[in-house]
């Protein structure tokens, strides 16, 4: 198999980075730079680890102004903003990407989600890319639903775990593509995603093995309470009782593979755009010292640069 795309789930590893407490960094002047420093090791051992050939970022910048608190002000209402010393720390990371060569996106509009799931689209229905892999690189399951090829994959890379369709078959009951109308019945505690109450993962796996979409179920909802598990007849009145979060549920987790709009770079992405290209390394000094690594991280950081990039460029 040649090498898959990599699309990073970018704010994944930052935030993980933030809230771990076993990683607390400052800068000299004692700025506190977890997250910087904790997306920085993470990006350098994966640029060295994978070399990839197709390579993009993506990252959240849409927390309370995107197109789902629009249709649900309750979407992701347990978050907060970033503070000020975070925020800056995000835009570092989407430098810093920068720098090291990969192609970065984020939008005020469209989630990292979205984001990958459209140029995940764009790649696979491009001729020169037909055949090749996508590897989504996050510990998010709600990204599985993006996989199409037979190779596409989420790639977990501090576990290093690949899982492919027939795991998430496997784990879940349903399919890939089957996720949205998955959620739209169990919700997602995470995201303040609704669902039915009452309905947990076990009826949602009896039914999408009956039916094969949230429409479906109700087009059919007299089958419902007929079927073969515990609570089939509550399942059913419970759908009808809360056919109006279900949707609104299904919608919410459902991922973008189609945006297409002039203001949105990602959306117009082509696969020359996410060739993995050569770090700037006086570009990466400079955005260490300015983050406030000390002497000794900044020196081990850039001497592992120059063996970092393939010696040809790739083709």
């Amino acid at each position: 198999m040649s090498k898959p795309a990599y699309l990073i789930d970018a704010s994944i590893y930052i935030f993980q980075a933030y809230f771990s407490p076993h990683l607390e960094v400052y800068s000299s002047d004692r700025r506190e730079i977890s997250a910087f420093y904790g997306y920085a090791q993470f990006l350098l051992r994966f640029l060295r680890q994978t070399q990839p050939r197709f390579v993009m970022a993506a990252f959240d910048e849409s927390l309370f102004c995107g197109f789902r608190h629009k249709l649900y002000p309750d979407y992701k209402s347990n978050r907060v903003l970033p503070d000020e010393e975070l925020a800056r720390q995000l835009a570092a990371c989407a430098k810093l990407s920068r720098a090291m060569g990969v192609s970065h996106f984020g939008s005020k509009v469209y989630e990292a989600d979205d984001i990958i799931g459209t140029v995940a689209t764009r790649l696979t229905a491009c001729e020169k890319f037909t055949g090749e892999a996508i590897s989504i690189v996050t510990r998010d399951k709600d990204l599985a639903q993006v996989l199409r090829l037979p190779n596409d994959h989420l790639y977990d890379f501090n576990a290093s775990s690949r899982r492919f369709e027939n795991d998430i078959v496997s784990q879940y009951g349903i399919r890939p593509g089957q996720f949205p109308d998955y959620l739209g019945v169990v919700g997602d505690a995470v995201d303040t995603i609704p669902g039915v109450p009452g309905l947990g993962p076990v009826a949602a796996k009896c039914l999408f093995e009956r039916f094969e979409t949230l429409e479906q179920i109700y087009e059919q909802l007299e089958d419902v309470a007929n079927l073969n598990f515990r609570g089939a007849k509550t399942a059913a009145k419970r759908l009808v009782e809360y056919e109006k979060d279900a949707r609104l549920s299904k919608q919410l987790a459902t991922i973008a593979l189609d945006v297409n709009c002039a203001n949105e770079a990602f959306s117009q992405v082509g696969s020359s755009d996410l060739l993995w290209r050569i770090p700037n390394v006086a570009g990466v000094d400079t955005l260490l010292r300015e983050e406030g690594f000390n002497d000794q991280a900044r020196e081990r950081y850039l001497a592992l640069l120059p063996g970092l990039y393939p010696m040809s460029t790739p083709s």
